[in-house]
């Protein structure tokens, strides 16, 4: 079932046009160079992509040397955008992400304060191990999550455009964290579970590592090309009904109680309908489909929902309760 409509590139303070007549080949060189550097890894890749082009944000749950740091450092190579990496560990402070004022002395031998930027004023950021940070200084990256900017000694400091935080996590050391809390994980615009390479994957990785081999990333788009294209994803044409198939997915969230303690917010909502714009426009279809809307569930509401304790004490996985969702018949019945 197609719902096709025309993509509306008017009434914009840019002009897109240009921008959106060659989306695909920029697309394609973006899949093209990351590859150079990264083996495998196709389905992190695009939904890293994805959340950028939404201008969210994203957790990666992984073990640890599976190439996160690699991609994301490479991403933002090939894009010319400014990247810093933050080390998260037990003693890091806030002032440490945000930056803070310093005391200077200027050539009249006068002193004054001096903001010092921190970490997160980058375009591309990634939080290493997020939750071995202290939640004090995980809230420090609430506003710079949400608005777009950081508040120092009650003075307001805007992030540059394009703004985009990765944070990763290790499900296997548990000692010594702070799990984040349901309103920061809700900030984050999905979730992408990472899996180790298949064998002939990890050959090739052997291959190139083990080697002299060193990756030649070449700059293919710059900063402001990128804000154009978040522009041009919002503007992706999506059907009333397929907005309302969207929205039945995640209220089913909220009345499941034998398997779901506290379902999604409608931030869940927009972040679905956003994403799945993002993966019709790279699929070169100015459209949205059903399937755009699937494909797109698992790491957009994965991580909110809680689970309930006898899904918990069963051993339930939130997939596996999504993917129930999905299944049910009566969802679909808001497409005819």
């Amino acid at each position: 079932m197609r719902y096709e409509q025309e993509i509306q590139l008017d009434n914009s303070e840019l002009d897109l046009k240009p921008t959106y007549e060659r989306a695909q080949e920029i697309f394609e060189t973006i899949f093209r160079e990351v590859g150079n550097a990264i083996v495998g890894q196709k389905e992190m890749i695009r939904q890293i992509l994805i959340a950028m082009l939404c201008e969210g944000h994203v957790l990666v749950e992984s073990n640890p040397g599976l190439g996160k740091t690699l991609t994301i450092s490479t991403i933002s190579q090939i894009m010319n955008m400014r990247f810093s990496r933050i080390q998260c560990t037990p003693d890091l402070m806030p002032s440490d992400i945000t930056g803070t004022d310093i005391i200077e002395e200027d050539e009249k031998g006068g002193k004054r304060f001096q903001f010092k930027l921190g970490p997160v004023f980058a375009n591309i950021v990634l939080a290493d191990e997020i939750n071995r940070a202290s939640p004090k200084t995980q809230s420090a990256l609430l506003e710079a999550m949400q608005e777009k900017q950081v508040t120092v000694a009650n003075t307001t400091y805007a992030l540059d455009k394009p703004f985009f935080i990765l944070a990763t996590q290790n499900p296997l050391e548990m000692e010594g964290t702070y799990a984040l809390p349901e309103a920061q994980l809700d900030r984050f615009l999905m979730k992408i579970l990472l899996t180790y390479p298949n064998p002939d994957e990890e050959f090739e990785i052997v291959n190139r590592y083990a080697e002299a081999f060193r990756p030649t990333i070449r700059k293919c788009i710059d900063r402001q090309t990128f804000v154009e294209l978040q522009e041009i994803t919002r503007r992706i044409p999506i059907s009333n009904k397929l907005k309302k198939y969207a929205i039945d997915i995640v209220n089913r969230t909220r009345n499941m109680p034998e398997l779901i303690e506290a379902g999604a917010s409608p931030r869940a909502s927009i972040a679905l309908i956003l994403c799945a714009k993002a993966n019709a426009f790279l699929d070169n279809r100015g459209y949205v489909d059903k399937e755009d809307i699937d494909f797109m569930v698992l790491p957009v509401l994965r991580h909110r929902i809680i689970l309930s304790f006898d899904a918990a004490r069963d051993n339930v996985s939130s997939d596996e309760v999504i993917e129930k969702i999905l299944m049910d018949k009566t969802i679909t019945s808001v497409l005819e």
